[in-house]
């Protein structure tokens, strides 16, 4: 019985589709219908929202009333209140008479309110005294005003996030979300899609006065797997366009794909934490991965710097051999943080380090690497890199010293025990 009242709604109201969520949401606006309750219809843009309104309206007891739609968002803000509660003469420049507003225009009735989402702060207070009274006050008045109403409000806005970012009431919210009302977008009813677009195509062929056009196999298969991101909208339209335009009425998937609009595709390359998607930061792919090895470099050079610092306040030498800029492979994770992977191939900095003493290290300095043995007496090492400091700055034992990120005491103690003077 309730399946067969659904289809009548349907027919009636000109809804096309058998999906689960479509099914629900009519049934849902039949059983609120009898009552005064406020119902709140969400869904994205192009899903069709307005009929709900309508079918709630057709089927209380206010049907014999006035329907006014008020799309909240195409309303100047500095209008907006005068349009919904009216105002007096003189109210404002250009008020040259009383006007009535919608709420009075239809009291015993339903209003609409599309795009409720829209709507400013201040006229959001008002709309909140209506629902919660009945009551308001016209622009440039004193009088307070009484109106019998019901409100069905439509948003494709998510409003708890708009509540939590200071553009929504969320006391109106609660009022207006008596009793919800989901349209799922058209990517969700997958087995109403062909089912449109031969509605459509049959509509427009009629319009037209032309042979209607069909799907191919492959073509029905893409029409299903596109995400439309304008819904039964965006649908509607590219079956206009189709039917127009092309002479031949077997539609290809050649000849659909033209007129579907090419989706961006995830990117597969890396993500660097803090760069926002179309950042002009990086122009093009090659700079992106320019600027992960550059930033590998200049991290290893630092690292460097920092042992050498570390070493020489402890009196000793620290040499670090030159790192090679090697691609890493990185994998996503996803909180969007970079983490790079650890194969096997990928060379780590080998570090060096010899000492007059052996000095305990801190706790909480260790090596997360593997050290590397090196064949070469690390005296032997530290020895020739004295040596050629001092040649490069022609045994100037200052400049050699700070060149070396050690004390000149230190380098004096190192020239006598290696006897390079």
């Amino acid at each position: 019985m309730v399946r067969s009242e659904i289809q009548n709604v349907k027919l009636r109201f000109g809804i096309i589709g058998n999906s689960e969520g479509l099914n629900r949401a009519i049934d849902i606006a039949i059983q609120v219908a009898p009552t005064d309750l406020s119902v709140l219809i969400t869904g994205e843009s192009g899903v069709g929202k307005e009929n709900f309104p309508q079918i709630i309206h057709q089927f209380s007891r206010r049907k014999h009333g006035q329907y006014i739609a008020v799309n909240c968002g195409a309303i100047p803000e500095g209008t907006i209140d005068s349009e919904l509660f009216g105002h007096e003469k003189g109210a404002f420049t250009g008020a040259i008479s009383d006007r009535k507003g919608y709420f009075a225009e239809a009291d015993g009735g339903t209003i609409f309110l599309d795009e409720v989402g829209e709507l400013p702060l201040s006229t959001q207070a008002r709309l909140l005294r209506v629902l919660e009274s009945g009551e308001y006050i016209k622009v440039g008045s004193s009088k307070v005003q009484k109106t019998d109403v019901r409100i069905v409000a439509a948003t494709n806005v998510n409003l708890t996030e708009a509540i939590s970012e200071g553009r929504f009431r969320e006391d109106l919210y609660y009022r207006l979300n008596t009793v919800p009302i989901k349209i799922p977008p058209l990517r969700e009813r997958a087995e109403d899609i062909a089912l449109l677009f031969r509605k459509f195509a049959s509509d427009f062929a009629e319009k037209y006065r032309m042979p209607a056009i069909q799907l191919t196999e492959d073509a029905k298969a893409m029409l299903l797997a596109y995400p439309w991101p304008g819904n039964v909208r965006q649908l509607k339209n590219i079956t206009e366009q189709i039917s127009i335009i092309e002479t031949n009425r077997d539609i290809t998937p050649v000849i659909l794909q033209n007129y579907l609009p090419a989706q961006q595709q995830d990117s597969r390359l890396p993500m660097l934490f803090g760069i926002k998607p179309g950042d002009k930061t990086f122009g093009s792919e090659r700079e992106i991965l320019y600027q992960v090895l550059f930033d590998m470099r200049r991290d290893v050079t630092e690292l460097k710097k920092l042992v050498n610092t570390l070493m020489a306040e402890r009196g000793t030498t620290a040499t670090v051999a030159p790192a090679t800029t090697t691609a890493v492979s990185y994998y996503q994770e996803p909180s969007h943080n970079l983490v790079p992977a650890t194969p096997a191939s990928v060379p780590v900095p080998t570090i060096n380090i010899s000492a007059t003493k052996q000095m305990p290290m801190d706790d909480d300095i260790q090596d997360t690497e593997e050290y590397v043995e090196e064949t070469l007496s690390l005296d032997e090492v530290e020895k020739e890199m004295i040596r050629k400091a001092l040649d490069r700055h022609h045994g100037k034992r200052k400049n050699a010293a700070k060149d070396l990120n050690i004390s000149e005491r230190t380098l004096y103690r190192k020239i006598k025990e290696y006897g390079l003077d």
